[in-house]
């Protein structure tokens, strides 16, 4: 296999992770705002929260651990991605890369908390005396602002919208991708910026809020990843086969005369 097919595979591999983290992540997290009334359940206390999650049982469980790791799924891609754009030796790439990644294990944090810390919390809340359930609020709110509000949303979120100016600016100064990838990578990450206010109300009561940041940042955002990746599939089949051309029969030409030395010149 040739160097430029290896390239064209690392293309299409990662423009295919890219599009199928993006519609796995939509598809399980839709069913989380099903069955679950997320994400706006986050806000809501413990009293309302804790008793909804032990109603929901395994599957609900379960659809957490599938939200989590399909958005987890996106660390992959998102570290091929300087190498299969050529861009190894970028350094905005390699530090937005790292930041990227790190970004995405933030956010994986906070979303298996609730596989491996809330369900002992519901339980003990939906079965304990006052005593119990008081001490159960204290430790969710402590560790759903920590792990939730801190971890996942806040830094998580700051991250991943710091990869994804880094990229836009790549791609509109280099041309790489298509320079409407670039300026829509901006917007969502502005409108997915303004959700940073609804997290910090959270710790400053009063701080302004957009209360439709958080669905268009979100949902805009993925669809631009999803973008890119169909972008990167589509500059993976450049110039992959070969321009057809027409045999062209040979035209006789007309003779010319025989050329004369020229004083100086070597024959």
């Amino acid at each position: 296999m040739t160097t430029t097919d290896t390239g064209r595979k690392l293309l299409r591999v990662t423009g295919a992770l890219f599009v199928v983290s993006a519609l796995a992540f939509a598809a399980a997290a839709t069913t989380l705002s099903v069955t679950f009334d997320w994400p706006d359940i986050l806000r809501e206390p413990a009293s309302v929260v804790l008793p909804a999650f032990a109603a929901g049982g395994p599957g609900l469980v379960w659809t957490w651990f599938a939200t989590a790791w399909t958005y987890g799924l996106l660390a992959v891609p998102l570290l091929l991605l300087p190498v299969a754009l050529g861009l190894r030796d970028h350094p905005a790439m390699t530090v937005a890369t790292y930041v990227g990644a790190a970004s995405v294990l933030l956010s994986l944090i906070g979303f298996l908390r609730w596989v491996f810390v809330v369900p002992p919390l519901a339980g003990s809340y939906v079965t304990g005396d006052s005593t119990t359930r008081a001490a159960v609020d204290a430790a969710w709110t402590a560790q759903h602002q920590f792990g939730g509000a801190l971890l996942g949303e806040h830094l998580g979120q700051l991250l991943v919208i710091a990869w994804s100016v880094t990229l836009s600016v790549v791609i509109l100064r280099s041309g790489i991708l298509p320079r409407w990838l670039g300026l829509g990578g901006f917007l969502v990450s502005i409108v997915y910026l303004l959700n940073q206010g609804d997290i910090l109300a959270t710790a400053v009561p009063g701080f302004p809020v957009w209360d439709l940041a958080g669905l268009l940042g979100s949902t805009g955002w993925g669809l631009w990843v999803a973008a890119l990746g169909v972008c990167i599939l589509i500059r993976s089949t450049r110039g992959s086969r070969p321009a057809a051309t027409t045999p062209v029969a040979p035209t006789p030409s007309a003779p010319t005369a025989p050329r004369q030395p020229t004083p100086g010149t070597r024959n």
